[in-house]
């Protein structure tokens, strides 16, 4: 088949041999460019049609290095280490599809040469993580990126999982929501919108949604809901102050923590947060956040921190301590 083409595809074959075989430790000459046009493509060629086809490339703007070695291609899209987060992204998600989750590494891995596979071996494990059983996640996060920049309205099924390891609807009927923002916060996209019903924001599990469509209805307008109107929507802070994703407006928190609870606090609140040193030991901490997701954080960090206020956060998490203590000393 190329070899028909002739010197019409020389130089995009003398590329891809570039992009498969070549990189700073492994370098062509021009013989062996001509020795694998030949092997893998069945063409022919000069070495003076391999120096020329080169400078074309590179006054094309490929990132040919020449040296006095043979060459090698040193620009590329991702560097191998950016492949290989991007591949460990796709191993680790709780969004995909064991079958997804494979066929997006398999794509990612033919971007780097041959020797980079050797990089990427971890990806033989694959079926020992955890997996959405959601085949549709990748759909429904490619229809509501549709509907975020068309300004329209979704409608689709919300899941939840049974005792049988399967997805089951939440309600007999179909979600419609307001479509605003997507997110993702521990290996999980979220879709943040508006249940029509409602003037708040909601936060949903992409890989809980199915049969998603794109509804003809303009999404409601912000300034009809009241996290926008009020303050704007500012995401990074928005993410700050909703861990676990919870629903609902945020309070002001104030609490104790040891001072090396610091790590942990800039892990999970970023930066949105005031400290008062009390002494070697111990820090004020004061911050905004929902109440829901604040009780479990506070349990989850119960023996390094103590709050303060609000007093109903503090009666929350004071009535869940005493069910444990009674569950287990029942």
């Amino acid at each position: 088949m190329y070899s028909t083409l002739g010197k019409k595809v020389l130089n995009i074959l003398i590329l891809k041999i570039l992009q498969e075989h070549s990189d700073s430790e492994h370098l062509l000459s021009q013989q062996d460019i001509i020795d694998k046009l030949n092997q893998e493509y069945g063409v022919s060629c000069e070495r003076h049609a391999v120096g020329s086809n080169i400078k074309l490339l590179k006054k094309l703007r490929y990132g040919i290095d020449v040296t006095p070695k043979g060459y090698y291609l040193a620009d590329r899209i991702f560097e191998d280490a950016e492949l290989v987060m991007l591949i460990d992204s796709v191993v680790f998600s709780k969004n995909l599809s064991h079958t997804q989750k494979k066929r997006l590494t398999d794509k990612l891995e033919k971007i780097g040469n041959k020797y980079f596979h050797s990089k990427v071996t971890h990806i033989a494990n694959l079926p020992d993580f955890f997996h959405s059983e959601n085949k549709q996640a990748l759909i429904a996060l490619d229809t509501i990126s549709e509907a975020i920049s068309k300004k329209k309205k979704i409608q689709f099924v919300y899941n939840k999982y049974g005792i049988d390891f399967k997805l089951h609807p939440r309600k007999n009927k179909e979600y419609i929501v307001s479509p605003y923002q997507l997110a993702m916060t521990n290996g999980k996209y979220y879709l943040i919108g508006n249940y029509d019903k409602y003037d708040d924001i909601s936060h949903y599990r992409v890989d809980r949604i199915t049969d998603v469509k794109i509804l003809n209805e303009p999404v409601k307008p912000k300034k009809q809901i009241r996290e926008f109107s009020q303050i704007g929507f500012d995401l990074p802070k928005h993410m700050a102050e909703h861990i676990y994703m919870y629903s609902g407006e945020s309070v002001w928190i104030t609490f104790l923590a040891d001072v090396e609870m610091m790590d942990e606090l800039v892990d999970w609140f970023g930066k949105n947060f005031s400290v008062t040193k009390l002494d070697d030991k111990k820090i004020r901490v004061r911050l905004k956040c929902n109440e829901q997701a604040m009780i479990y954080w506070a349990l989850q960090y119960g023996n390094d921190i103590v709050i303060e206020s609000p007093k109903s956060l503090i009666e929350s998490v004071k009535n869940i301590a005493k069910k444990i203590v009674a569950d287990y000393e029942s």
